[in-house]
């Protein structure tokens, strides 16, 4: 089937439509999520609103870009979108503890609740600094060394889903690794003292 004919039959609400959109693509996005928010349950409630938003928007698809570059970038966006929450949510108990309402919550980074399915027990701890040391990362180098490094995209594939050009990616990942190299170095400088 054409994908403009798919979109068409997704559009008018079809449901075989709608069964083949998430065998399609259900575990290609919820790898994506899972990139950027190391906790299987959470990467799956993200995963489910990333097809919630598709299902409401597919009207609103203007077919700029191919539809599987428009899922990831919905994929991308909620997974962000997600993380800014959760770690709004953690400043806000913070200050409350501060000023003296104290509220139940866990105050550290999101990245501290680190339960990727993917990774074995032995490098857990390892690949938790690794996802801390990436959040630190200024947002749009996140984004891409996320895409790119975790997620496995090719630079063509981020180029659609960022709309950054190709220069402004590769300029961008080099500075993520560099960026990355520092924080990684500093803190295993520190684990030796």
């Amino acid at each position: 089937m054409e994908e403009q004919e798919f979109i068409n039959q997704l559009i008018q609400g079809n449901q075989t439509a709608y069964n083949q959109l998430l065998d399609d693509y259900q575990q290609k996005v919820f790898g994506t999520c899972i990139s950027f928010v190391p906790n299987k349950e959470d990467a799956e409630d993200v995963t489910q609103e990333v097809f919630l938003e598709v299902f409401k928007s597919i009207s609103n698809f203007k077919g700029d870009s191919k539809l599987a570059t428009w899922i990831f970038r919905i994929a991308t966006n909620k997974s962000l979108e997600f993380i800014r929450k959760k770690n709004t949510k953690k400043r806000f108990a913070f200050m409350q503890r501060i000023m003296g309402n104290e509220i139940s919550i866990d105050q550290t980074n999101y990245f501290t609740e680190f339960d990727h399915p993917g990774i074995l027990m032995e490098n857990k701890e390892k690949s938790a600094t690794i996802f801390k040391a990436i959040n630190t990362l200024p947002d749009s180098q996140r984004v891409i060394f996320t895409l790119a490094k975790i997620d496995g995209k090719s630079y063509q594939e981020i180029v659609e889903i960022t709309g950054k050009s190709l220069s402004s990616v590769e300029s961008v990942l080099f500075r993520a690794k560099k960026g990355l190299q520092v924080k990684l170095e500093n803190f295993y400088k520190n684990e030796q003292s």
